[in-house]
C-alpha cells in the first residue's frame, strides 16, 4: 500500500471516535492475519502440488486395476 493510502486512512479515522477506531483496528488486524494465513496456505499447497498430482494419478491406477476395495464404515 502506497504512503498516501495509507495516509487516506488515517485521514479517515482521524474524525471517529476512539472506541469506533479501536474496532476498525481491530478489523484490520484479523483481516491481515487472513490474508497471511492464505498466502502461507497457498505456498504450502504450491509446494506439494506435484505430489498431489502424483499421488491422485497413482490411487486412479489402482482404483482402476483393482488394487482397492470399498470403504466399510460399519468396521471403523
Amino acid at each position: 500500500m502506497s504512503s498516501s493510502a495509507i495516509a487516506t486512512v488515517v485521514n479517515m479515522m482521524q474524525s471517529l471516535h476512539d472506541a469506533t477506531q479501536n474496532k476498525i483496528v481491530e478489523h484490520l488486524r484479523e483481516y491481515l492475519e487472513d490474508i497471511c494465513d492464505e498466502k502461507l496456505w497457498d505456498e504450502a499447497f504450491e509446494k506439494t502440488q506435484d505430489k498431489l498430482v502424483a499421488t491422485a494419478i497413482r490411487v486412479r491406477q489402482e482404483i482402476g486395476s483393482g488394487h482397492t476395495k470399498l470403504l466399510d464404515y460399519d468396521q471403523l
